[in-house]
């Protein structure tokens, strides 16, 4: 990021995601549709066959970490997660939730790891809050390792807003969550990623969300 200030939208540390993976009867079913997609797409990269070497990867904006606890659980044992979150006061819960685990406070534009750390970063439900998506991305693409990947999900619109507004909620806003900069059809989502991180070798449409496997372009 450049060092001329900039007034955001995002305010993370205004907003409340305590809780944000914890839900009733037919969340829940949702959220394993979800989680159920993000294996799927480790899956999809290969690195869990490969069981005689080892990788690391990380989840940015882990938030209190419920979704690192998710991911963590079916890991196989030769990928060593971490996770990083921006709103400092997300930490401690994070740790909590995930004994033993490094979890990092750090901005997603700005992350505090050296190039080419990371064979495989994880980030969901992140992007649609960000300003400057774009940059996010640039930065994750320089953590990873060439041939690494990127797992990535937001949520899918309009289909998003519809079910806001079908069980009433954010009218006003025509469905919209608070703190959603940004909108993301599956196509348009692909598209986005290619342009800013590398090419999308798998997705998944759990709903109501869009999820995407992509590969870093080592190009960029």
């Amino acid at each position: 990021m450049s060092d001329k200030k900039v007034e955001l939208k995002a305010t993370p540390e205004e907003e409340d995601f305590r809780g944000k993976y914890e839900s009733g009867k037919i969340g829940d079913k949702l959220l394993d549709g979800y989680f159920n997609a993000v294996k799927e797409l480790l899956h999809e990269s290969g690195l869990a066959n490969k069981r005689n070497q080892k990788f690391k990867a990380i989840e940015i904006g882990c938030g209190e970490g419920l979704s690192t606890k998710r991911i963590n659980s079916f890991l196989p044992k030769n990928i060593n997660l971490e996770a990083s979150e921006y709103v400092e006061h997300q930490i401690p819960f994070a740790k909590k939730n995930n004994p033993g685990l490094k979890v990092t406070q750090e901005s997603i534009y700005e992350l505090k790891h050296k190039k080419d750390s990371f064979d495989v970063v994880f980030l969901l439900e992140v992007l649609e809050h960000l300003d400057f998506p774009d940059q996010g991305l640039a930065e994750l693409q320089r953590v990873t390792k060439n041939n690494g990947y990127m797992v990535l999900g937001v949520p899918r619109e309009p289909l998003w807003r519809t079910l806001n507004m079908a069980r009433g909620k954010y009218w006003n806003d025509l469905g919209n969550t608070p703190g959603h900069l940004n909108h993301w059809s599956t196509k348009s989502l692909v598209k986005f990623v290619e342009k800013h991180y590398g090419p999308v070798i798998a997705k998944r449409n759990p709903i109501p969300w869009t999820l995407v496997l992509a590969k870093k372009d080592v190009t960029k």
